[in-house]
């Protein structure tokens, strides 16, 4: 494992750090013993950050956590945790989230705390004005947390605003390489190192997209230059090759994505990357570029929709038609999107109430998006078909 410094604080900290929002399921719940073994080998193997949320899992992750960093392992990581603005109306809300993260994560200091998914400059002057910002600072000189930073979701102008707010210790970008010049990009990358703060990389793999989802095209040329490296190292290679990145949180969960991943950290250093394989994103993000109609990673901040939509399933199907050129793709929509269930979750089941917008941090216009996968993937025969094998099955 390779470890990168924190030039703020000293900390060792490996360069693969462990996202625990998508961690082995079962029906929707955490499958205990598989995540707990993911994680403590990862531990072995030299990962030291580890990084979960309030709402990860359904609140669910926070615990997990604190359940596999028993037994002394806690004593060997950094833990990273979030706050989300968003429940917070007043300071008593944050001060209760706290003690509830304490409890789930069972210790009594958090290595790195965040503001969660400031998506704006007005954002964080609302924690200012609640006096969020000051109570932070008085838990740190308690040691309850010992780092404040925040993640973010925007535009580079308000990144801007944001990261020169505050003396911030850490901050956590969106970055990869189709999104170079996305959200805060490179140039708020720059930024912060430039100002001596310390930067966590999340989605580096755009939700798995960019190792699942990509065309047989960009494979061939992956392989052609490299046989034995992965989509996902390619991907990951290419933000270790900053130096300005301190630590690239994978939300890994499968045993074989982590034993891949720490190898991949072994073994990547920064600036190490060569001009043919610079050339060969470029070629890449040309081609996915052009065939990509929705930027959605599944982070699932835009779930549960109150209609029954499920949104990023919606857009995987849909995406996966132009990137795959699937054949059977309406087929595979309806598969997906659980046209013998009990509940199908089809995109024209929104009603446009626009509550998922309010959190997607892509900024998606996720009304007018689905409206554009309704038309396409279920077209004028959908509806009748699904109705009459549904009949036919007997589902109600």
């Amino acid at each position: 494992m390779n470890y990168r410094i924190n030039q703020k604080n000293g900390d060792k900290l490996s360069i693969l750090g462990f996202g625990c929002m998508r961690l082995p399921a079962k029906a929707g719940i955490i499958d205990e013993k598989r995540a707990i073994k993911m994680i403590r080998d990862s531990i072995k193997k030299g990962v030291n950050y580890f990084d979960t949320a309030y709402i990860y899992h359904g609140g669910q992750s926070e615990s997990l956590l604190g359940k596999a960093l028993r037994d002394g392992y806690r004593q060997k990581v950094k833990i990273a945790t979030k706050l989300p603005p968003y429940m917070v109306k007043k300071l008593d809300n944050a001060k209760k989230i706290m003690l509830t993260q304490l409890e789930k994560l069972n210790t009594d200091c958090i290595d790195y705390y965040l503001l969660h998914m400031l998506t704006d400059k007005a954002m964080f002057d609302k924690m200012a004005d609640l006096g969020v910002m000051e109570w932070l600072e008085d838990l740190k000189g308690q040691e309850t947390i010992k780092n404040i930073g925040f993640s973010f979701h925007g535009s580079r102008q308000d990144f801007e605003l944001i990261v020169k707010a505050y003396p911030w210790d850490f901050c956590q970008i969106q970055y990869n390489y189709l999104d170079e010049n996305n959200q805060a990009g490179l140039s708020g990358l720059k930024l912060a190192h430039s100002l001596g703060i310390p930067v966590i990389v999340m989605e580096p793999l755009r939700g798995g997209k960019l190792v699942n989802n990509l065309p047989k095209e960009v494979l061939k040329i992956f392989e052609r230059v490299h046989p034995q490296w992965t989509p996902a190292e390619w991907g990951l290679r290419w933000i270790w090759n900053h130096k300005e990145v301190n630590v690239v949180l994978s939300g890994m969960s499968t045993e074989d994505q982590v034993n891949d991943n720490i190898e991949t950290a072994s073994q990547a250093v920064s600036d190490s990357l060569t001009n043919q394989e610079i050339e060969v994103f470029d070629l890449v993000k040309s081609i996915i570029n052009e065939r990509i109609k929705v930027p959605c990673t599944a982070c699932g901040y835009c779930m549960p929709c109150p209609h029954g939509v499920n949104i990023p399933g919606c857009f995987a199907a849909y995406n996966d038609k132009f990137l795959l050129d699937e054949k059977m793709y309406r087929w595979k929509y309806a598969q997906a999107l659980g046209a013998l269930s009990a509940e199908p979750a089809f995109a024209s089941k929104c009603v446009e109430c626009g509550r998922c917008e309010l959190h997607c941090p892509q900024n998606i216009e996720i009304r007018k998006e689905l409206k554009a996968v309704a038309k396409t993937m279920e077209g004028v025969f959908f509806r009748p078909v699904v109705g009459a094998a549904r009949k036919i099955l007997k589902i109600r």
